[in-house]
């Protein structure tokens, strides 16, 4: 295990998706830079100490959790998956990489948050797709059930287009861009540490639970660390919150930063007020359906097994509701898991991508270990919207497995299944079984300082404290039509910019 320096020009909380990346960026132009992460370092790409779920790439990872979930907000549990450990949530989602429209992020700057325009960012999103070693599959490289979707898509107004990353597209769809690599998922921590580990001025500490940031007269001046069972401080000249949507408010909460009338109880001393830290959170709903499938499909697709890598997810599809004027609310993400033995799961979800309904993040204890309360408040809104959205992606998705191209494939729905073919039906459903597409967003909201709920600027620098910034989708003021994990590599680029022009 590395030793812990007592001090550092920038300190990164959180070596995940963005933090990486800000880290990287930082380093490479030779500044002191000391990465600390809650979970294990497993060292580099290659390195026989990474576990291989967080590896392999033709399933989504389960180890190194950080074990959120909606606690007693529903009867049942709803799993908020994170990874604990160096590459973040980039050790365990599906490698899609989605850009979204140019509407989410002209409607950034256009709120006064300067320089987060779509044109301004698409270089970005450029760099960290290069980078990341994205690469957009072929049709011709599509499993049989991502094949079947793929052709009947274009009959519900779905055209095949050549990628989901113009941001000016609307509706369509085609094969994914992912970031894998001979099977390898490539995380974060391959794509941008691994080519600055050997640099004497990045210090990767792993086992390295940020308890709460130091502050002196409303500056930040390093962290307290739990250590190998040990608080331990260590100096900084600026601090980096990227613990994501979920851990960067809670560090902040335990800091004293936060809405006075939650850290009172908690007996955590007020050092600045800021009433929006853990409000905002937010996440695109998501209703997985499910088909029993048929002989064929299962020949074909056991046929594609033998004969190399299947993944479970290759193809997408994105179309608007009647919610949606401008361009799409919706994705179709065809699913069929290859690493459940004998098990056969024909799935395909749907997300309504501009959710209306708001949560949030609180503590529990002032304990860093003590898990949050994660209330996403899912299909809260008063109007119904976000459930109205999710039935009308269900009725678009039945309406192609019920195609003469689809419906001998697919078989019979099993999930939600004939009792929720009425939209009333289905909607009960949806209330009674939320569930998210692991996309969670806002907690820290990015606003100009007249907008009493916002945590940071539009440079990302914590509103009424000095050296203290934050770098991950929690800054998210809205989320973008997209899956996250490219657009938290971008805000990761953008800060780490904005640091160097500062610097």
């Amino acid at each position: 295990m590395r030793a812990l320096p007592q001090d550092a020009e920038y300190i990164i909380v959180g070596g995940g998706t963005a933090g990486n990346v800000v880290a990287a960026r930082l380093a490479e132009a030779g500044k002191d830079v000391l990465v600390l992460e809650a979970g294990p370092d497993f060292g580099p790409q290659g390195d026989p100490a990474w576990p291989a779920d967080l590896v392999d790439a033709t399933r989504l990872g389960r180890s190194h959790d950080w074990g959120y979930d909606s606690g007693d907000s529903y009867p049942w549990t709803v799993g908020f998956e994170r990874a604990r450990a160096i590459g973040g949530s980039s050790d365990m989602n599906g490698c899609t990489q989605t850009w979204g429209h140019r509407r989410d992020y002209d409607a950034w700057a256009e709120a006064g948050l300067d320089g987060w325009s779509a044109d301004e960012l698409v270089p970005l999103f450029e760099e960290g797709m290069r980078r990341m070693r994205v690469r957009q599959f072929l049709a011709s490289e599509l499993t049989p059930w991502q094949r079947a979707w793929y052709d009947a898509a274009p009959a519900a107004g779905m055209p095949s287009i050549p990628s989901l990353n113009d941001l000016d597209e609307a509706s369509g769809f085609a094969p994914e861009a992912m970031n894998i690599q001979d099977g390898v998922r490539v995380n974060s921590a391959f794509a941008y540490l691994d080519p600055v580990r050997h640099l004497p001025n990045l210090s990767i500490v792993g086992g390295a639970l940020v308890e709460r940031v130091l502050l002196e007269a409303g500056v930040a001046t390093g962290v307290v660390v739990r250590y190998r069972g040990e608080s331990v401080v260590v100096h900084a000249g600026n601090v980096v919150l990227a613990g994501g949507a979920y851990n960067s408010p809670t560090v902040l909460l335990r800091s004293g930063i936060g809405p006075f009338a939650q850290l009172a109880p908690l007996e955590i001393p007020l050092v600045h007020h800021l009433p929006g830290v853990g409000e905002n959170l937010h996440d695109q709903p998501f209703l997985l359906m499910s088909w029993e499938g048929s002989e064929r499909m299962s020949q074909e697709m056991s046929a594609a097994r033998a004969a190399g890598w299947a993944p479970d997810e290759q193809a997408m599809g994105k179309a608007a509701s009647s919610f949606e004027k401008e361009a799409f609310d919706l994705h179709f993400l065809p699913y069929s898991p290859t690493h459940r033995g004998d098990v056969k799961r024909w799935s395909v979800g749907t997300s309504a991508l501009l959710p209306r309904s708001r949560g949030y993040v609180r503590l529990r204890s002032a304990d860093a270990e003590a898990k949050p309360i994660i209330d996403h408040r899912f299909l809260s809104d008063p109007e119904g919207t976000d459930v109205a959205m999710l039935v009308e992606g269900a009725q678009i998705l039945r309406e192609l497995a019920a195609s003469l191209a689809l419906a001998p494939l697919v078989g019979a729905e099993l999930h939600p299944g004939p009792d929720t073919f009425r939209a009333e039906a289905l909607a009960a459903h949806l209330y009674r079984n939320p569930d998210n597409y692991w996309h969670p967003v806002g907690s820290c909201k990015m606003g100009v300082p007249a907008d009493t709920m916002a945590v940071v600027d539009a440079r990302a620098r914590v509103h009424g404290i000095e050296g203290l910034r934050i770098a991950d989708c929690s800054i998210m003021p809205n989320v973008p039509r997209a899956t996250t994990a490219m657009p938290a590599i971008v805000i990761g680029e953008k800060v780490a910019g904005m640091l160097l022009e500062d610097a």
